[in-house]
């Protein structure tokens, strides 16, 4: 248990040879003052509400507006196809996730591809979004896979809708798809950091299946300092309702009080961290999730998302 995590977000963990670095912590201010950019009216639909966090300062200016125009270029691109009557057929295949457009062409003229019950290996073939487009005996639809990460707040609850009227994270994403995204998993109301929301849902099967085994790193700070004999318990496994809750990873953060502590899981049980640390006496103050799936809050402030990128999405279909 000699192993730390880092004092920053910046700064790396990592938790086995050859496995890639990954952020903890949170990131300190930057240096160039907490000026207002001058000029110009900011585009909601680009980086979230401000409502969370200071306005950029006057040296992040620069990378904010480059961060925004790619994050214009990929909103406009998707609000296009939304916006169209009819689309190509391979281009509709492409959307849905099964594969490229020019794979789409071969399924098309191998004739494995239905619209409205009849076999069409025609090439450019256009189709209609109320068509109903049949792959390998399943319907499929047009839309395209967006995938949003947002850093959740205090207060917010993560699922799409509440019926006692409680603020939601669909709230805090609402500009950010013509498309109606889902919560990948859930992070509790008090619970803070990264989520995943996305309309693809091969994706957000895949994350979810326990098989799957999505790494996931905390921040958690205790209510008192937690000492190493209970953090020799927890790494050994803590028996819980549903059997022993395995720890992947468990650690004093480097430079912060012995009530602060780094862990790493890969169980997706209802609340399982606050439970680990509540049979042995302790309570959870704060529970701040900083990494999931290889997928960080660095650069997103509380509150705000942004969409991710090419590569991002690649190496979670890579997982």
């Amino acid at each position: 248990m000699d192993k730390k995590f880092g004092k920053t977000e910046q700064e790396s963990f990592v938790t086995s040879k050859g496995e890639e670095k990954r952020s903890f912590g949170n990131s300190g201010p930057k240096r160039g003052g907490s000026r207002p950019v001058s000029g110009g009216i900011r585009n909601k639909d680009e980086r979230g509400s401000l409502k969370y966090g200071k306005r950029p300062s006057h040296g992040e200016e620069r990378t904010d507006k480059t961060r925004s125009f790619v994050q214009k270029r990929r909103l406009e691109k998707i609000d296009k196809d939304v916006h169209k009557d009819t689309i190509r057929l391979n281009k509709y295949i492409a959307n849905s996730g099964i594969c490229s457009r020019r794979e789409a062409d071969d399924l098309i003229v191998q004739g494995l591809v239905e619209v409205n019950g009849k076999v069409v290996n025609e090439m450019g073939y256009q189709v209609q979004k109320t068509d109903k487009v049949v792959f390998d005996g399943q319907n499929i639809t047009p839309e395209k896979p967006v995938y949003v990460l947002l850093n959740k707040p205090k207060g917010y609850i993560s699922t799409t809708k509440d019926d006692k009227a409680r603020k939601t994270v669909m709230d805090l994403v609402a500009n950010a798809s013509p498309y109606r995204v889902f919560p990948v998993g859930r992070l509790d109301r008090s619970t803070t950091g990264v989520i995943l929301l996305t309309n693809d849902g091969h994706m957000t099967k895949k994350l979810t299946h326990p098989s799957f085994d999505a790494k996931k790193i905390y921040h958690v700070t205790l209510d008192k300092k937690l000492t190493h004999e209970d953090m020799k318990l927890i790494a050994e496994g803590i028996r819980l309702d549903e059997g022993v809750a395995v720890v992947d990873q468990i650690s004093f953060i480097e430079g912060k009080p012995k009530n602060e502590i780094g862990i790493e899981i890969h169980i997706g049980w209802n609340r399982v961290i606050r439970r680990i640390f509540q049979r042995l006496g302790y309570e959870v103050e704060s529970l701040d999730r900083v990494m999931f799936a290889g997928l960080t809050k660095k650069n997103i402030k509380r509150g705000h998302w942004r969409i991710l990128t090419e590569q991002e999405v690649n190496n979670l279909k890579m997982l």
